[in-house]
């Protein structure tokens, strides 16, 4: 992978719990992006304050979250976007923390779940049909969604090292990359030097790179049409 950081070690044990997603948080993000710093979370106080507005307690694992890495649009809101304390809102028996981009879908973790540490998280669509709308399972854990998210979010940085391309049905990634633990509804994850790679149901796929040789080398060897190559 790369000397820096095990993308498939870290990702591993990121599965295991709070303590190790951050782990594997704070390594990905000073390995593809920059290192967190204390001023990239939120203040005790401005959790309280959410608290106070809301009147439901925020798990433990969305106040860690939130004071270690919620500041970060960069791993957070390149695409879908993570509310910060002041935008939490609570909508038919969840309390959401996640948008998507043009507000078709939204996340959250039910108020029945909100007294656990680290809850299971939810998600609905909005749809025209609101009597059809329902909060539906999502991810095993709220930090598995943050590790899911921040993973996510990045391979849309639009920072000259990303790119993007319908997958073709026929392409074998796995023959010619790592594949990683899985993480995320529907998604794939491979690595190569220097190179993280995202496939979104089978059908569309994400490159992230540390280098723009890198991001070229991943071009030339996955015959797909990049959208910026």
């Amino acid at each position: 992978m790369n000397d820096v950081f095990d993308l498939r070690q870290g990702l591993a044990r990121a599965l295991d719990g709070r303590e190790p997603a951050w782990e594997f948080i704070r390594g990905f993000a000073a390995c593809w992006e920059r290192p967190l710093e204390p001023a990239d979370g939120f203040g005790e106080a401005e959790l309280a304050a959410a608290e106070r507005r809301l009147g439901v307690p925020l798990p433990a694992a969305l106040r860690e979250a939130y004071g270690l890495f919620g500041r970060r649009s960069d791993l957070t809101s390149n695409h879908d976007t993570l509310l910060g304390p002041d935008q939490l809102y609570v909508a038919d028996g969840a309390l959401v923390y996640q948008t998507e981009n043009q507000g078709a879908a939204f996340w959250g973790v039910l108020l029945t779940d909100l007294e656990q540490d680290d809850p299971a998280t939810v998600m609905r669509l909005d749809l025209a049909d609101k009597s059809q709308e329902r909060w539906e399972p999502w991810e095993p854990a709220l930090s598995t969604a943050f590790v899911s998210m921040v993973m996510s979010e990045l391979m849309q940085l639009d920072d000259g090292l990303t790119d993007h391309a319908e997958a073709d049905e026929d392409l074998d990634l796995a023959g010619t990359f790592t594949e990683l633990p899985a993480v995320g509804r529907s998604l794939r994850w491979f690595a190569g030097p220097d190179v993280l790679l995202r496939e979104v149901d089978g059908w569309f796929l994400d490159v992230r790179a540390r280098t723009p040789q890198a991001l070229d080398a991943v071009r030339d060897a996955v015959a797909v049409d990049w959208l910026d190559g």
